[in-house]
């Protein structure tokens, strides 16, 4: 029995550097990507967006792996989230459960697949919590709304707000490509469908589209607080305008007094 470990580190790595610190067997390797061979039968997946995952590893060799890669990122502590899937070999079976995968043959393309969803499945979890708080301090200004009638940030902080919330929907569209089927499965039944099987059996594009509709209730949101940031900025300005109206009729009015 074999396992699959994949651990979120960091906000993001650098491929680059990561294939540059670790000196091992590359298989495939893009900008975002990075799938190495250690060794006899252990794989390590490096992803672009902070994801680390590893097959047949100890925890020891796992933990100095990880050291490195903290250290190259910057971004010191334990990982935050992590996920573990056990992987059997059986020849000419080919079986996908709850807790575990069942593969016909040692094949890296297979492993890989196992070790990208599994990596997405952390990532996804990292992003449902990002989203839960920002959904949680959306709805903090909506009580104070609702209670006082009247919002509590300013037009600066709901920028930036609406920025962040912006930045990191742009990175869960980079990063995780759930309905799209990865290159190896194009052309290899038995890949498509262990590919198919995982999703299912992790509900990637369930919590996917979680995720998009609370952005979509988040930006809901953000738009009603700007159109009333605006409204209010729109009705002072009208008042200073009237104030100087005032202003110059009143002037007028004391000149000709005057004269």
């Amino acid at each position: 029995m074999y396992k699959v470990v994949a651990f979120h580190i960091a906000s993001s790595l650098n491929i680059r550097q990561c294939k540059s610190l670790l000196p091992l067997e590359i298989l495939y390797s893009d900008s975002e990507e990075l799938y190495l061979k250690n060794g006899d039968k252990k794989f390590v997946y490096i992803f672009q967006y902070g994801l680390v995952s590893f097959f047949n590893h100890s925890e020891k060799e796992m933990q100095r792996i990880l050291y490195s890669l903290r250290e190259l990122s910057k971004e010191g502590g334990s990982p935050e989230l992590t996920e573990t899937m056990q992987v059997e070999i059986i020849e000419g079976r080919q079986q996908v459960a709850f807790d575990k995968v069942v593969l016909p043959n040692f094949d890296s393309d297979f492993i890989r697949l196992v070790m990208l969803n599994t990596s997405h499945s952390v990532a996804l979890d990292r992003y449902s919590l990002i989203f839960e708080e920002l959904l949680g301090e959306t709805n903090e200004h909506t009580k104070y709304l609702e209670q006082h009638g009247r919002l509590n940030i300013s037009g600066i902080k709901l920028k930036r707000f609406i920025g962040k919330v912006l930045n990191i929907k742009n990175q869960i569209t980079e990063n995780l490509y759930i309905f799209d089927e990865p290159d190896s499965t194009w052309e290899n039944e038995s890949l498509n469908k262990l590919n198919v099987a995982l999703k299912q059996t992790f509900d990637l594009k369930n919590r996917y589209r979680n995720i998009h509709e609370r952005i979509e209730i988040i930006k809901e949101n953000l738009g009603l607080f700007k159109d009333i940031l605006d409204h209010r900025e729109s009705s002072r300005l009208e008042w200073i305008i009237i104030i100087l109206i005032l202003v110059e009729v009143l002037d007028l009015f004391v000149l000709r007094l005057i004269r």
